[in-house]
């Protein structure tokens, strides 16, 4: 299993969406870093480089994570059916749900990369922008917030560089997290239409279509976009929605698991 999931890997980091990905995810903090304009959205003058991660994460998290996400999730599986090596690779002697299991861990450690490239992006250049505006992008103590802890970009007094790291670490692994629904869903429907694309669109569309399904209240606790900004959050809606989301994952890649079994490729 661990040489399925090391290959799986390998071909996840050659895919063409996956390095761009990874390359918008690394430049979106030169956005913000740079964009002083930008900032004015969020009535906010930077004091501190640790609260470049917390711009970039928000906005990455609003559209383009998930949807690179879901983008490479459906291109795992999307991708050898469009090159026609999936067949070849069924007819190994080895059972199909070993294969998907390992694309779909694969798909799961995706966000964790994105998320890891954008905080990395955020913190480098953060530190080059220290040596033109100390005052503003050093990752000394502060007083302020990091925007992804208590009193948001304000905070609640002088924040040490250690506790500014521990609240910037926690909401992006959050952020990870509230992904993995979206990467197994991407993956469940390119099992279903055996096609990047589809999948990938499929995938985008039932999200945008959940946000909508707020006007109904009584659903609204168990709705996956209920939780999409658990990654700001703290205290007891963190258990809850991590539950839910867990829930969603383990869901949706047990169909594909299911379908993948059963589907005639």
């Amino acid at each position: 299993m661990l040489r399925v999931l090391l290959w799986e890997l390998g071909k996840l980091v050659r895919l063409r969406s996956v390095q761009l990905g990874l390359a918008a995810a690394l430049l979106l903090p030169i956005l913000w870093a740079f964009a002083p304009g930008l900032r004015q959205l969020y009535k906010l003058e930077l004091v501190s480089g640790w609260q470049v991660p917390a711009l970039a994460l928000i906005t990455g998290m609003d559209f383009l994570f998930p949807f690179l996400t879901a983008m490479a999730a459906a291109e795992v599986l999307g991708s050898e059916v469009s090159l026609g090596t999936l067949k070849s690779v069924l007819l190994r002697p080895s059972p199909r749900s070993r294969l998907l299991f390992a694309k779909l861990l694969t798909v799961l450690f995706y966000p964790l990369m994105l998320v890891t490239v954008s905080l990395l992006g955020s913190l480098l250049i953060s530190l080059i922008a220290s040596v033109f505006d100390p005052r503003s992008f050093g990752l000394g103590s502060f007083a302020g917030g990091t925007g992804l802890g208590p009193g948001s970009f304000g905070g609640v007094g002088i924040l040490s560089p250690l506790a500014a790291f521990g609240e910037v670490f926690r909401a992006h692994v959050l952020a990870a997290m509230v992904l993995w629904p979206m990467a197994a869903l991407a993956l469940l429907y390119c099992t279903i239409f055996l096609n990047t694309t589809s999948a990938a669109l499929a995938a985008i569309s039932t999200i945008l279509l959940m946000r909508l399904l707020v006007a109904f209240p009584a659903i609204t606790p168990f709705l996956l976009t209920t939780y999409l900004d658990l990654y700001l959050r703290s205290g007891t809606d963190i258990t809850l929605g991590l539950s839910l989301l867990l829930i969603y994952t383990f869901g949706f890649g047990g169909l594909a698991l299911l379908i993948f079994e059963r589907k005639d490729v």
